[in-house]
């Protein structure tokens, strides 16, 4: 489903307020962070301008700056929403479109090294907010040959980040964005990812989830029902013998007000997890509500 930002108003969508509060939970990898412009084409990476960036800043932290959406870590790039909107990139950017992306930006990098490879309204952006910055960008061109190789320069003062430890910082990254800030623990030390396009994920070599490489989001397992449940994120508690893959309402004694629709959420039963699934309504709904599914049920104990 492609999200259309077509003016200004957009910078107060629902989703897209929500992106940006939780890229406040974000924290940068490494010594340096670069800074890239977006581009027309998602997720980022598909795009010929990012697979040139790439080439030059694998191993380092990349961070996106775009409008309405205020920054897109690299690592966040295959999430919805930032995966799948819609905006013309003309390079002009509004006071408004300015001072969100450039406040989220600050506080993103933080303390962090910054080379900047943009031009434009993005170059704008970056000197009116940040500090200390080195500019790659020849000519305004962020993809000129000149540019690319000033960047890589650059890159060459600082050491790279281990593939293990990227690879952790995605996973945790996706888990707070999903889960809220206490969900970087849904992903442990020893976790590991096995596809190439669906990932599944495993902790103790049992399944914890599937990361869903359309939405960039977790579809749970029982065994990550447990770990949700363990921290006390996205609870519903029934009085009765979980035997279909539907849950509806009227059969909810508890649920967790901070659950919304499509949440990955965690069906227990006298304090065992008996099932995991997809919210179709709130959790205040769940509640309140005498009638309709609740809960698309996805795994279950038999």
């Amino acid at each position: 489903m492609n999200v259309i930002c077509s003016s200004e108003e957009s910078l107060y969508r629902p989703e897209v307020y929500r992106w940006r509060e939780r890229m406040k939970l974000m924290k940068p990898m490494g010594e340096v962070v670069v800074v890239l412009p977006c581009s027309m084409k998602k997720p980022y990476s598909n795009s010929k301008s990012h697979q040139k960036f790439r080439r030059a800043t694998k191993g380092y932290q990349e961070v996106i700056v775009t409008s309405p959406f205020g920054i897109c870590p690299r690592e966040m790039e295959n999430t919805f929403p930032i995966n799948s909107y819609d905006v013309a990139v003309s390079g002009d950017w509004s006071f408004e479109e300015k001072k969100f992306s450039g406040k989220l930006l600050k506080e993103y990098i933080g303390d962090k090294k910054i080379i900047a490879n943009v031009s434009g309204g993005y170059e704008e952006v970056c000197r009116e907010y940040l500090d200390d910055v080195v500019y790659t960008a020849k000519e305004n061109r962020p993809t000129s040959n000149d540019s690319i190789y000033n960047l890589r320069n650059e890159l060459k003062k600082y050491k790279k980040v281990k593939g293990r430890d990227r690879l952790l910082n995605e996973l945790r990254s996706i888990a707070i964005y999903q889960f809220g800030i206490v969900g970087g623990e849904f992903i442990q030390d020893n976790t590991i990812s096995k596809g190439l396009y669906h990932r599944r994920i495993f902790n103790d070599s049992k399944q914890i989830a599937l990361l869903n490489k359309d939405t960039g989001f977790y579809s749970l397992r029982l065994p990550g029902g447990e770990i949700l449940k363990n921290l006390g994120i996205n609870i519903i508690e029934i009085d009765f013998e979980l035997k279909t893959n539907t849950l509806f309402a009227p059969g909810i004694q508890k649920a967790d007000k901070n659950i919304i629709p499509n949440d990955e959420v965690v069906i227990i039963r006298n304090d065992e997890v008996v099932g995991v699934g997809k919210a179709v309504l709130s959790g205040k709904e769940m509640e309140e509500l005498n009638n309709g599914v609740a809960v698309k049920i996805k795994d279950r104990k038999k």
